[in-house]
């Protein structure tokens, strides 16, 4: 560093890594020079960065100095974005928060949709009637097969760390972790409820990503669930629009365990004569297929969908037996 410079940490950093930052700098400094860092997480999701960016809901700025906020005030005012400005622990700390309140979110949802099932409630009638509150909102809402991806299972686990080191115990992250958990292979314990045995049979599995947009599988409820289908012998024909390269590292085409794997261009080829498919990501390929097209290419019309893409009774009239979540 040859000059007066403030340093701008964007990544979700453990609470008072910034400190930790600038210490080091100012360790190693060879010059006689100014140096401050600032916390700006950034709040981007895969697959649409670009609007995140431009349309952000606020910035956060977290700070030691005047200085330091004045200039990172005048980067954003073109932007015409609500600004936090706060410590550099608290902005730190927003991020955490932010995230892992979002998680909590999902498994509240999914939690109520499990006990949906076992009195007759339909978990999709719950959410459209909690979401006019205000005080909840309509985002996050959706139950599903469990939250995946970069964020949401490093932020709360992290969170739950950096508690425990404080001799503190966060009881609701902790319960939003061992839900997610379970819920990721929940379809999987409903259709073994249901079959005899998965040896020898065709499964369909459509969606591989752990959400559409994005080839991550960081976290995807697949990982769980295609190993668990092949220890009990399935031959799978796997589709995903963008994912198979990557998956393909983890599990190649060909035999694993007592089952195998092949990989289609198409989800009406890895329907094909299959005896019964499961629903991990809800990709616009996915969802467009319709009811009837899962009765006509399958041998046997038994689907297990973890997105909760249709309407009950427009599988019900199409002679599929479908299974979903919290329905």
């Amino acid at each position: 560093m040859e000059q007066d410079c403030l340093v701008v940490v964007k990544s979700t950093v453990p609470i008072g890594t910034n400190d930790k930052v600038e210490q080091f700098i100012k360790d190693f400094l060879v010059r006689d020079v100014k140096v401050e860092v600032a916390s700006n997480p950034e709040f981007l999701a895969q697959g649409t960065a670009v609007h995140d960016t431009l349309e952000a809901a606020r910035i956060i700025i977290g700070t030691e100095s005047k200085e330091a906020e004045g200039l990172l005030k005048k980067i954003y005012e073109p932007f015409h974005l609500p600004i936090v400005s706060v410590s550099r622990r608290s902005a730190e700390m927003i991020k955490y928060a932010s995230n892992d309140f979002l998680a909590l979110k999902i498994s509240y949802m999914n939690d109520i949709a499990n006990l949906c099932e076992l009195v007759g409630a339909d978990i999709q009638d719950v959410a459209k009637g909690m979401k006019y509150d205000r005080r909840i909102g309509d985002r996050f809402l959706n139950a599903g097969i469990g939250y995946g991806g970069s964020c949401f299972p490093k932020d709360t686990k992290a969170l739950r760390f950096l508690a425990e080191k404080h001799g503190y115990k966060l009881r609701t992250v902790d319960a939003a972790v061992e839900v997610n958990k379970e819920q990721k292979t929940r379809l999987f314990q409903k259709a073994s409820d249901r079959m005899i045995t998965f040896s020898g049979l065709k499964v369909a599995v459509l969606g591989l990503t752990f959400k559409p947009g994005t080839d991550d599988l960081r976290e995807a409820p697949s990982l769980d669930n295609v190993p668990l289908l092949l220890k009990h012998g399935a031959d799978i024909y796997a589709y995903d629009p963008v994912g198979e390269d990557n998956f393909k590292k983890h599990y190649p085409e060909g035999n694993h365990d007592i089952g195998s794997i092949t990989y289609t261009t198409d989800p009406e080829a890895a329907l094909k004569d299959a005896d019964i498919c499961f629903i991990f990501t809800e990709w616009k390929e996915i969802r467009e297929i319709e009811p009837a097209t899962y009765k006509s290419l399958m041998r046997v019309s038994l689907v297990y969908d973890g997105r909760n893409l249709y309407q009950l009774e427009d599988m019900r009239t199409a002679g599929v037996e479908y299974y979903s979540i919290g329905r």
